[in-house]
């Protein structure tokens, strides 16, 4: 039967046009990648040949020089992509490429069993990557030989991304594939020799396959020197241009750890960051067993500037067989890591139909969990040993990985040992004291982790509710980032102690609260009955409860929220940000034992006893960081008081 007769005309086996339309314009978010998909196909077929020759070396045919080529025609507005892969028969054309979600990979793969699916090392078990071609092309001609084929038993495979394709029979010496895009008439800039190279670099600098493209030879001295003007009797050589690799055809993280250098490390960090700055630290690591895979991963040593939008892409770099796949790989790290840069390379990752969402599976949660515990333990090991380099990462990233507790239930011990605040030990705003520091120095009887939050450090730092802690000498953490409250409702505790809210609740020291000491307090409460309940009549709309308090000693009042109820820290974040917020009232506590409040306690005048009330509830509000409702009333009183005080 001639060539011509084999010549047929046949229809896309899923539901042709409107599918294939659907899926060019939506499945893919930029049109270069067509440009992998074609690599990484070819990759595969070069791979199954691989694997193939291992028991029959004939296929091979004396050509044993495995690579990929890319060929462009400006011209013509055609780039061609050539393997010397395993290539196709007829019927394998049309099955695989007639259907979309077909691989012949997968296929591949399923027949493989044991030792011989690890030594494969196949991807693609997918099959609308080659479709990606019509992206920018709007004719695709693939002519393919199979390495088990004769010469006259090629195929081309012909279709304009319509409904239908054309499949021939024709001669072809060459074993492999080549697929030729005839580009749309506004997709010509993938007609650039220096475009497609860029891309090469971006997506497959990483396989193991050299990807070839023309190289024009450099012009000799003599040449140079013809295109000054000058003139030579001599006939220059003339040589012809040579294949060139593009891409560096071995990737980094598959090297072993000891051959790799600190500065390979810190070089191909930059590059996949485009960082200027050397990474602070970074862990590489095979895992090989039920998952195998290989992670390389760096802790940055400057936050990019759009750390805090958390819908910004983000994650590491997603190879399958050192082939690019996806470039920002969210799933792999949780959202108070955002920071993370790196490379995961899998040998068996699923992949869903666009390789740009990955399924929901299993192997994913594991590497997700194994991947951010080797980010914490990094974390620990730099703070371990090397505390002034730490220091530098949490003055960069510490807000964000204080999100962590409420996101990582997990870890949230890990993350804890990680945190770093301010304290009322050091008299500092820096954020450098740890949780296992803070325990180290607590009191003998202390069972409890004590801290205020504030708007800014001066307010937390000069709080009221701080003045008993100061007087015993018990540390108090400075929370003042506008996520520390919402942090501490998720840490709850740290190496078995309970975190308290010295602004909370009634004063409980627990153990360090001496026996004369209570029974002091309790006496003054009985005797400042009166003076409790004459103060509720002038409050009461405003507060939940009056009562005094051994908590102050130099303040004569303070506001205190009761145990359940939202911080004042939390409430005005949220107030600021237009969130509505469940009205609550708090305690008025008073000092006994401050001259204003015993001269409170004998005022017989009503209406100076009302005035001089509603002073020491604005100081509270103002000692606290908070607003007055009526910063007019408050000052009028207070010009009042002092006027009749100076009278």
């Amino acid at each position: 039967m001639s060539v011509e007769a084999k010549k047929e005309t046949m229809g896309f086996q899923s539901e042709a046009k409107q599918l294939l339309q659907l899926m060019i314009h939506s499945l893919y978010s930029n049109k270069e990648i067509f440009v992998r998909e074609l690599i990484s196909n070819a990759s595969d077929a070069i791979d199954k040949l691989r694997f193939a020759s291992l028991s029959n070396a004939d296929l091979l045919d004396g050509d044993t020089e495995l690579k990929i080529k890319i060929d462009i025609d400006s011209e013509a507005k055609t780039i061609t992509f050539t393997d010397n892969g395993i290539g196709m028969n007829r019927e394998e054309a049309i099955s695989h490429l007639g259907t979309i979600a077909k691989s012949g990979t997968s296929q591949f793969l399923e027949a493989l069993t044991g030792d011989q699916q690890k030594d494969a090392q196949l991807i693609g078990q997918f099959g609308v990557g080659f479709y990606s071609s019509f992206i920018v092309a709007d004719k695709v001609v693939v002519e393919t030989r199979s390495a088990t084929a004769s010469t006259d038993e090629a195929v081309r495979w012909v279709s304009a991304g319509e409904a239908d394709f054309e499949v021939e029979s024709i001669s072809r010496e060459a074993r492999g594939t080549s697929v030729t895009l005839h580009l749309k008439s506004d997709e010509t800039e993938f007609a650039d020799e220096w475009r497609i190279k860029s891309v090469v670099k971006k997506y497959a600098d990483h396989i193991s396959v050299p990807v070839m493209m023309l190289e024009e030879p450099m012009p000799s001295p003599e040449e140079e020197a013809d295109a000054d003007g000058e003139t030579s009797d001599e006939t220059p050589d003339i040589k012809a241009a040579e294949y060139q690799a593009v891409n560096s055809a071995q990737a980094l993280w598959t090297r072993s750890r000891s051959d790799v250098s600190d500065d390979e490390y810190k070089e191909f960090y930059k590059h996949i960051s485009h960082d200027f700055s050397d990474p602070l630290v970074w862990s590489h690591n095979r895992v090989e067993g039920k998952l195998d895979y290989t992670s390389l991963i760096f802790i940055p040593s400057k936050a990019p500037f759009d750390m805090w939008q958390r819908d910004t892409p983000r994650g590491v770099k997603l190879y399958v067989q050192r082939v690019f796949i996806m470039d920002e790989a969210e799933q792999f790290m949780p959202l108070y890591l955002r920071f993370v840069k790196g490379v995961v390379d899998s040998n068996d990752l699923p992949l869903n139909v666009s390789r740009e969402i990955l399924q929901n599976d299993p192997a994913i949660d594991s590497m997700r969990n194994a991947l951010t515990k080797r980010a914490l333990d990094s974390l620990e090991k730099l703070a371990k040993n090397d505390a002034e380099r730490y220091q530098e990462f949490w003055n960069e990233f510490g807000q964000v990985l204080k999100e962590g507790p409420a996101e990582d239930h997990t870890n949230k011990e890990k993350i804890a040992g990680l945190l770093r605040f301010a304290t009322t030990e050091t008299d500092s705003d820096t954020q450098d004291q740890s949780l296992a520091a803070y325990i180290t120095r607590m009191k003998e009887g202390q069972d409890k982790i004590y801290f205020v939050a504030a708007d800014n450090h001066h307010t937390a730092k000069n709080s009221p509710h701080l003045e008993v802690f100061a007087k015993k000498g018990i540390e108090v953490l400075l929370l003042s980032d506008r996520i520390d409250e919402w942090l501490m409702s998720h840490l709850m505790e740290f190496d078995g102690k309970q975190f308290q809210d010295v602004a909370k609740g009634a004063l409980d020291l627990g153990d360090l609260d001496e026996g004369p000491e209570k029974e002091q307090q309790e006496k003054i409460e009985q005797e400042f009955q009166g003076l409790v309940e004459r103060i509720k009549e002038v409050v009461s709309d405003r507060v939940e409860e009056v009562r005094m308090t051994s908590r102050l000693t130099d303040s004569p009042a303070c506001l205190v929220v009761k145990d359940d109820d939202m911080g004042m820290q939390m409430r005005r974040i949220l107030e600021s940000a237009g969130q509505s917020v469940p009205e609550n009232k708090r305690i008025f506590e008073l000092n006994p034992e401050h001259p204003l409040v015993i001269k409170l306690n004998d005022e017989p005048d009503m209406d100076r006893f009302r005035e001089l009330t509603l002073v020491l509830y604005d100081q509270s509000m103002l000692a606290e960081g908070s607003q007055l409702d009526e910063p007019a009333s408050y000052v009028k009183r207070l010009n009042k008081l002092l006027l009749e005080l100076s009278a």
